[in-house]
This record gives C-alpha cells, structure tokens and sequence, in this order.
C-alpha cells in the first residue's frame, strides 16, 4: 500500500508517524511545500517575542529524522500541482529543483492547512506589515524588530527611505483580538512596544461570552495595550518619516512601525477542489467521523476541514494545532483499517 500525504506539519505529520507505526511495510510519501516539516507553530509568537530563543527549538522533527526514523519518504519545498482521482495519482514540483514528476497513491491525505487573511486593503502590500504562519515569518518578524530603521536593504525588496531615527522599531498595530492576535501582543509588549490592538468587534475572542472576554480586555489594559474595538481597518500608508499608518473605518489613524494581520485563517481548498472533492458550507472541506472525504480514497485533516462540534452539534472550522493532531491519528488508524472516529471538537 503506497499513502501520500499532503502537507507535513500538525495534521500530516502525526498522520505520517501513527502510521508507520501501525503498518511497518506501508510505502509512505509527506510532501510539503515549505522548508520545514512538524515545527511548534503554536510556538511562533514566543519565538517572535524572544521567550523561545533558538529557532531550532521550534522544529519537532526534520526531513532526515523522517526518513532515518520512521523510513519515510520526506520531501520539503515539494508542491502538488495537479491530483487525478481517476488514475489516483499526484503531480509534484520539486522547488528544489523544478522537476516535475507523477506518483501513483492508494490512498491521499490532504493536511494543507488555512492561509491568513488578507483582505485587498490599499497599501497591505507595504513593508512591515506581516502575517503568522511559517517559521520563515518569524524569521522575517524578528529581522523586522532587530534591525535599525536606519538599515538599507540593497535588493531593494524593503525601503527604509526617510528614516529620520536610528532606534528599532518601538510601535506595533495588531489588527485581530483571536488566539494569534493576542500572542502576538503579548510578545510584542514582552519586546518592550507599544501596542495598539485594533478589533472589527466589541470583544476580544470572539468564541468567548462577553462576561469572559471582558477579563482579558482588564488583562490588556493593565499591560499599557491601547484597545481600539467596534473599528475596522480601512488601509495602510507611509507616514512622512517612512513609518507606517493604519487608517481605519471610523477615520483613526494609528502610527506604527509593525503591523500583524491576525484577521483570521482561510482553510486551503484549491488540491480538495482540483480532486473533485465536496466542500462544505463554512468553506472547509467535509469529511467524515473516520476523516474520509467524499472520495473514499482521499482522507483530509487538520485546519482545512470542517467538523463537528461536541457541544452544538454543528459544523465548525476549527484552526487549532491539537485537534489536527488528533486527526491526523485517526486517518492514520483508518488507513490501517482500524475503527476509529473523531467525535467532535469542544
């Protein structure tokens, strides 16, 4: 039996692991399009704010350990670009490379995860303003936060020019009150900021009552956060100095020198799509109790699939780190033709 999973970080990876472990002879293949597989993404906010120091603490497993460990076929920067259902193959680009190549699967599982939002505001496209996802963007936050605004980038790929000042950046802007928005302010006043939280809502996380959402707004407040709710952003653009600014709905406008987009998370759908798999009504793709999609060969986990909640009973999209592990386990057991299921998230 040859399984090729997609996508190897929380949901595929531990899909990877639980099922050489049930299956010693299975010809296993995780393709990932990053350079890095199982890192501690929930981590990437305390890498950012210094608390988890070394970047290398962040990463779980690697390529090799895949392969040496587990005798799995490993492979980073390798991107599916086309799935055959009918022929049950997949094509991969090798970006190390740029070779493509076809591999022929018994069964596929999907674990491709969300994308950040990034909604088309004018100038979202400027230098300094970041999104949360990767490891290579908390490299590229830290670098952002470590350098002098005096610095000049030769490739011209990021502008400093009218830089008036010789100091690090000292503002932020967090556009998002979620679990990454929140993280990420709170590393930012660990690094000694001043931050100012911009919310669309009248609440901070949003899956809270308003009771419990009032004490973490107390908790920021005594952190010197300055909170801007019932607001939304309207746009972005360089002040005078070459620093940024934040314009929003209400017409405010909030000086920074680091803008996070913690908007929310999109599940990616575009291999699910291309298979000719159903999608549900949040945008995720469906699945069943044992993870399997509408294709009985094609099973999905993690971020980009949608699931029930134990408590209503209704679909829901849930980006979190724990229950893709959870169901990359399960996947994993059903490939090996174990009677598991997933019963919901709480």
């Amino acid at each position: 039996m040859k399984v090729i999973i997609v996508g190897g970080v929380a949901g595929g990876a531990s899909c990877a692991a639980r099922l050489r472990r049930l299956d010693e002879t299975a010809e296993i293949l995780m393709v990932e399009r990053g350079p890095y597989v199982s890192y501690a993404n929930c981590g990437l906010p305390y890498h950012v704010g210094g608390t988890i120091e070394k970047e290398s603490s962040l990463l779980v497993a690697t390529e090799q350990t895949f392969r040496n460990q587990f005798a799995i076929d490993c492979r980073t920067r390798c991107e599916v670009i086309g799935i055959s259902p009918e022929q049950k193959t997949v094509e991969l680009k090798d970006h190390h490379t740029g070779e493509v190549t076809t591999e022929p699967y018994d069964k596929l599982v999907l674990a491709p995860g969300a994308a950040p939002i990034r909604p088309p505001l004018p100038g979202i496209d400027l230098p300094g303003i970041f999104s949360l996802r990767t490891v290579p963007d908390a490299r590229d936050m830290r670098e952002w936060l470590d350098r002098d605004r005096t610095d000049r980038d030769p490739s011209g790929i990021h502008s400093y020019t009218g830089y008036q000042t010789t100091t690090s950046p000292q503002r932020a802007v967090v556009v998002g009150g979620g679990f990454i928005g929140l993280e990420m302010i709170e590393n930012l006043v660990h690094r000694g900021l001043e931050v100012t939280l911009i919310e669309r809502l009248n609440q901070v996380m949003a899956p809270l009552d308003r009771e419990m959402a009032r004490l973490v707004e107390n908790c920021l407040d005594q952190h010197g956060v300055r909170m801007e709710l019932n607001d939304a952003v309207a746009g972005f653009r360089h002040s005078a100095d070459g620093s940024l600014e934040v314009e929003t709905a209400s017409g405010k406008t909030h000086p920074a020198d680091i803008v996070i987009l913690a908007i929310g998370v999109r599940p990616e759908t575009t291999l699910a799509k291309m298979a000719g798999i159903e999608i549900g009504e949040l945008g995720g793709i469906r699945v069943d109790q044992q993870m399997r999609t509408t294709n009985p060969d094609i099973l999905a986990v993690g971020d980009a699939v949608e699931v029930r909640d134990f408590v209503t009973g209704r679909m829901s999209l849930i980006p979190l780190a724990g229950p893709a592990n959870r169901q990359g386990r399960i996947a994993a057991d059903v490939i090996a033709g174990r009677d598991s299921v997933y019963r919901g998230t709480q």
